[in-house]
């Protein structure tokens, strides 16, 4: 359908009341004609009906007309008021003539007063009629307006004279009123039948329906007025007649003309371009002069035929019509002149932007035929021109494309012109070589075809399509990264196998990666994820995906086949995981080295109604677990692993307020002597005791938070209050050393206030030999020589250094080694099973042999049974702290245990078996503490 045809297809027909209203005028013209023709039933109604009825419609008309003319645009509110004061000389001269005829029961004198304002009808409707023509924009538009008008108007009346109006005057001898009176009629008439006829093909747009009307109902009103000024029917006339009706009519068509039935709709109608004008309208319009000119040349004809002498009247008009003529064909000669070199020159312009234009230009008929390719074709498809002139547009397009870019093409046809000019196709468009490449078109109407404007948008396609797998995948590895991964799992849960459970998803994170960018470098620890990610892509299925979350964290999406039960799906994606685990944890070369690294996987199954959010986070608690239970394993996710973690993470919340709200406790365990059973030092330990009333040791609080913050806010915490305290029970006179554990990373931590420890020494006055810290195991990270400066410095203030933990952790003999110690504190871990296993036994006494050789004390922690003091005491360990002495105290009972400062040993008061000396500072000096060299 052709883009005119479309918005005719559309276009709201008249509406019930516009039908009513044509009905009612349709019966009441009828009725008055049906009577007319009957004269009345008697003559004094017809007397009355043909004046006063007469006047009465042409006032209906002028109150219709001025009522319009008050609610219409400014441009048309003249010319409505002129039709209004039109009707209202009509109805004027009406009036009077029917108080002559009726009320006065007397001939209508020649000339009257009727007769004037009969005269003055025409000209406002002549006014009327220019007002609402379409205004000429130049001068020569203006002029050929006039001339036209003369033409049919000169026409019209040669003519006349030659029928009718020269016998009029020659039976009116010499007198000159009625004569004139009887010309007067006929020549108003002559010139608003050329208004009519000129201005019919020139009228405006704007509420095209009122004007047609009204234009209708002034050539009926001159047609009525025309008949009744022949000299036979005039001789012949007497009011409420028939020909009364044809005025009747006439009035009551100007009256309706502003109100029609079309006029709502079309108010109501959104505005759109003007249709074009048709091939018959232009066409009369431009035979207009030459068909006025044939009139008049009839009329001398005429004059000749019939053998009369031609009139004087007739020759001069006939001359000033053929002049007219001649002078418009001038106007329009030089008109066409202009017109044609504006048109040359535009042509020119249009031709040199098409063709130094880069983009292509195609005009497609309407079965989609190419009529016009623009020269750019070659250089953007490398095509010739002429070569796509004539070949179907569907043939040159990508299949894929052309379904799509046909329903566009029928929706943009069908959708109106004011609402959607042009529309934006993008499509592939197959090159000269034979590739296809991306066009983007502007599609415009074209005389019921199309107009593309076309470019070549393959880079920026390709740049597009570059852009979106960069955001998509991971730059190194290339696998789909969590965006495009999280996306595949919620395309999972929501297809059509949204309820299958086979569906999983897959945490990875390789163990042990960090020690390898530590080791070999960060570029090394690249390489290891490239193959690590290779390993991940060759192991899934084809339907499956493989994706790099971020670092050393990998993801795998497992889609489900549906084919088994669930046991069985569950049991097949248990196995997909061991075999990944297996391949990745296979050696990988990297830099000529064979590097292991481990891999800890969770699974999580997809269950109805889980969101991708979810499944995702229960795979990650999944593998959080698995690297917690040991790593390198492969942990399916259970809803426990949830409830853990909300736990862990309200127990997180509810640490950080107690540390600002000072809900931790000090406690201190004594630490006997074995051979005295006397107090010899105290281990400091926090305790929390929560709102809850659950108390908490800091092995249960910082193992469920893994707050590395918080974790060293406490341990700052816990070295003041210790110090502080100490200091205290120093100046009441319990001299007994504190130990305080501390890491080796919290040791040499550079974001800490320089000198934090030997700050609080000098801050509360804790003599030489009052401090005693725990070192725990050592991280691999950190360096031996940091760490054993750190220990030089603290040694000189008199702070002792006990190595916690030992026989424990795998940097234990290196430390032992290369750092300067004056203490072993053994494992909980040897001391449990020292009684009852004999491989514990002899690794314990050797321990404790190696301790005594290197002038050592020795401290057990965990001594919590009789028999394990005695076995200690047998190895030769010198001190010991556990349940078998005393668990943690407050200080008020740490005070007591204090002044009692004796615990009971079982079998008795015994004599050291190793040399070790004494924990308490007043025993001995802290220089002669025997150091291992570094």
């Amino acid at each position: 359908m052709s883009a005119p045809g479309a918005v005719v297809a559309h276009e709201p027909a008249p509406n019930g009341t516009g039908v009513v209203a044509q009905f009612i005028l349709a019966l009441i013209c009828a009725g008055y004609g049906v009577g007319a023709a009957l004269g009345w039933g008697s003559p004094e109604l017809a007397l009355i009906m043909g004046d006063f009825g007469l006047s009465a419609g042409a006032l209906v008309a002028a109150v219709s007309c001025f009522l319009y003319a008050r609610t219409s645009p400014p441009r048309l509110r003249p010319a409505w008021l002129l039709f209004a004061l039109s009707s209202l000389m009509a109805s004027a001269g009406n009036a009077v003539w029917g108080w002559y005829e009726v009320v006065l029961d007397r001939e209508v004198p020649s000339p009257s007063i009727a007769d004037l304002f009969f005269l003055c009808f025409a000209p406002p409707a002549i006014v009327g009629l220019l007002v609402l023509a379409k205004r000429p924009v130049s001068r020569a538009g203006w002029v050929c307006l006039g001339l036209d008008a003369w033409l049919i108007g000169g026409s019209l009346l040669t003519l006349s004279w030659s029928l009718a109006l020269a016998h009029t005057t020659r039976v009116q001898g010499e007198s000159v009123a009625p004569a004139a009176l009887s010309l007067a009629y006929p020549l108003l008439d002559i010139v608003l039948v050329s208004m009519v006829l000129a201005l019919h093909f020139r009228r405006s747009a704007t509420n095209r329906s009122a004007v047609n009307t009204a234009i209708a109902a002034l050539a009926l009103t001159v047609l009525c007025d025309t008949l009744f000024t022949s000299p036979l029917l005039r001789e012949s006339y007497r009011s409420g007649q028939l020909l009364d009706a044809g005025w009747f009519a006439g009035s009551l068509l100007l009256a309706y003309a502003p109100w029609g039935a079309r006029r709502p709709v079309e108010s109501l109608r959104p505005p759109r371009a003007p249709r074009p004008s048709s091939p018959v309208a232009g066409s009369l319009a431009a035979l207009t002069p030459y068909l006025a000119a044939a009139v008049c040349t009839l009329g001398i004809l005429y004059n000749v035929v019939e053998g009369r002498t031609v009139d004087r009247v007739v020759v001069l008009t006939g001359c000033t019509v053929v002049l007219a003529l001649v002078v418009r064909q001038g106007i329009m000669l030089v008109d066409n002149i202009a017109l044609t070199h504006e048109l040359a020159q535009k042509e020119n312009h249009f031709r040199s932007l098409v063709q130094g234009s880069s983009d292509v230009i195609m005009i497609a008929a309407p079965t989609g035929v190419l009529r016009y390719v623009s020269p750019a074709a070659s250089g953007v498809y490398g095509r010739e021109a002429d070569e796509l002139i004539g070949s179907e547009l569907a043939t040159l397009i990508h299949p894929e494309d052309l379904g799509r870019v046909i329903r566009e093409v029928r929706r943009f046809l069908t959708a109106p012109p004011s609402e959607e000019p042009t529309t934006r196709i993008e499509c592939r468009f197959r090159s000269g070589s034979g590739e296809w490449l991306n066009v983007e078109s502007t599609v415009n109407r074209h005389q019921g075809g199309l107009i593309f404007n076309s470019r070549d948008v393959t880079e920026r396609v390709r740049l597009q399509a570059q852009l979106q797998h960069s955001a998509e995948h991971d730059p190194l590895t290339d696998l789909p990264n969590r965006a495009l991964f999280t996306d595949r799992v919620r395309q999972a849960l929501t297809g059509r196998r949204s309820s299958d459970r086979g569906t999983a998803v897959l945490f990875i994170d390789l163990d042990g990666f960090k020690g390898v960018n530590d080791r070999l470098g960060h570029q090394a620890g690249d390489e290891l994820l490239v193959q690590a990610a290779g390993r991940l892509a060759d192991s899934v299925r084809a339907g499956d995906t493989a994706a790099r979350l971020g670092g050393d964290e990998f993801a795998a999406l497992i889609i489900g086949d549906g084919g088994a039960d669930q046991a069985t799906r569950e049991g097949h994606v248990a196995e997909i995981a061991d075999r990944l685990r297996l391949t990745l944890s296979q050696p990988y070369r990297v830099d000529g080295n064979d590097v292991r690294v481990a891999a800890s996987i969770g699974v999580a199954f997809a269950e109805v109604g889980i969101t991708p959010t979810d499944l995702m986070r229960n795979a990650d608690l999944a593998m959080y677990r698995a690297k917690a239970a040991g790593k390198d394993r492969v942990e399916l996710y259970v809803p426990q692993m949830q409830a853990e973690v909300v736990r862990r993470t309200e127990l997180a919340a509810r640490l950080r307020t107690a540390l600002h709200d000072g809900e931790f406790a000090l406690l201190h365990q004594p630490v006997v002597n074995l051979a005295t059973g006397r107090i010899e030092a105290v281990a400091a330990q926090a305790r929390w005791r929560s709102a809850q009333g659950m108390l908490f040791t800091p092995a249960e609080f910082l193992r469920s938070t893994d707050d590395g913050d918080r974790s060293a806010e406490l341990g700052r915490w816990l070295l003041e209050e210790a110090v502080e305290q100490a200091a205290e029970r120093d100046r009441l006179g319990h001299r007994v050393p504190v130990s305080v554990r501390l890491s080796a990373r919290r040791l040499l931590d550079r974001s800490l206030p320089g000198g934090t420890v030997e700050a609080l020494l000098t801050r509360h006055g804790l003599p030489s030999g009052a401090l005693i810290i725990e070192l725990a195991d050592s991280d691999p990270r950190i360096s031996f020589d940091d760490l054993e400066e750190r220990l030089i410095t603290l040694r000189r203030l008199g702070v002792r250094i006990a190595l916690d933990g030992f026989g424990s952790g795998h940097a234990a003999i290196n430390a032992l080694r290369k750092l300067p110690v004056d203490m072993l504190k053994l494992d909980r871990g040897l001391i449990e099973g020292i009684v009852e296993s004999a491989r514990l036994h002899k690794i314990t006494s050797g321990l404790l042999r190696i301790a005594g050789d290197l002038g050592l004390q020795s401290v057990a922690d965990g001594v919590d049974a009789p028999e394990q003091v005695l076995a200690l005491r047998a190895m030769g360990c010198t001190h010991g702290q556990g349940m078998a002495f005393a668990g943690p105290l407050d200080e008020y009972r740490l005070r007591r245990a204090l002044v009692r400062d004796d615990f009971p040993l079982p079998g008795g008061i015994a004599l050291p078996v190793l040399a070790g000396g004494s924990l308490n500072p007043h025993t001995g000096s802290n220089s002669e503490t025997r150091v291992p060299p570094a």
